[in-house]
């Protein structure tokens, strides 16, 4: 039935220039669609909107928007629309593309319900949402912040505070200088270089990280932690996991006290310790 009522795949664009200036913000708001956001323009905002359905205009209406310090896309399926538009096949994101140049300096605050979302050279405050699918975040001056409902988190040099939390794939951050926020109910976690304090939490893979510059939280129910200290930092932590070993290496120049458990297995130090207390049941 949805193969016969899918109508003939045909090209949809539509390109709109908007007025941006450095330091401003651009916000997306879309129902549909896969969306990239890159910081090239020297000024203004270009969109471009795509998709393989010939009758988009007929399903969805855009609106674009431009006020002081900003400018705002929003693309919404239409009352009684929606149907047609699910056995159209739609409701997938990758059918429809939106393709977004700012100025480098911008923030910006991206939701989409229907595909993923790229975003990199941008010198801001980012938000991104998306209910679909994945996020890829690269070369960013500013705070992240990132969440999903059904697709895995990447993120790369990214110079600010960040938060990265999907409910069903996994997370893989290299380079941020700033504190650190991952979560997952679905997937491993794989950190490289966190400046900052760091709370990893998944409940269904392991967690490997590696240069932590602060204080770490790591905490699984079905994997394996693994933890390596930068040199110097004396921040400490706490790892636990239900269903796994904990490794976790540290500069034996910083003096740290140790309270190290284990329900199914032994505690083993490569390095001398002074024993206060040892238990065993």
């Amino acid at each position: 039935l949805a193969f016969l009522a899918t109508p003939a795949w045909a090209d949809f664009r539509m390109e709109r220039r908007l007025a941006l200036e450095p330091g401003g913000t651009f916000t997306l708001d879309s129902d549909i669609g896969c969306v990239t956001v890159t910081g090239d323009s020297s000024s203004g905002a270009t969109v471009t909107v795509s998709s393989r359905r010939d009758d988009f205009g007929e399903l969805f209406d855009l609106r674009f928007d431009e006020s002081p310090g900003g400018a705002t896309v929003t693309v919404k399926r239409r009352d009684g629309r929606w149907l047609k538009g699910f056995w159209g096949g739609d409701w997938f994101g990758n059918e429809t593309q939106i393709v977004v140049h700012v100025p480098s300096k911008t923030a910006a605050n991206i939701r989409t319900s229907g595909g993923s979302i790229d975003a990199s050279r941008l010198a801001g405050r980012l938000v991104l949402r998306t209910s679909g699918a994945s996020l890829r975040v690269e070369d960013v001056d500013g705070p992240v912040e990132g969440s999903t409902s059904g697709g895995s988190i990447r993120m790369r040099d990214v110079r600010g505070d960040s938060t990265a939390q999907t409910s069903g794939g996994s997370i893989d951050v290299n380079g941020v200088r700033g504190r650190l926020k991952a979560t997952t109910s679905g997937g491993s976690i794989d950190i490289d270089t966190v400046a900052g304090e760091l709370y990893a939490s998944t409940s269904g893979g392991s967690v490997q990280i590696r240069g932590a510059g602060g204080r770490v939280e790591a905490h699984t129910s079905g994997g394996s932690v693994t933890v390596r200290m930068a040199a110097g930092n004396k921040g400490g932590g706490e790892l636990s996991t239900s269903g796994g070993g904990v490794r976790v290496e540290i500069d034996p120049r910083v003096a740290l006290s140790i309270d190290a458990s284990a329900s199914g297995g032994d505690v083993h130090s490569d390095l001398p310790v002074t024993i206060q207390r040892l238990a065993r049941n």
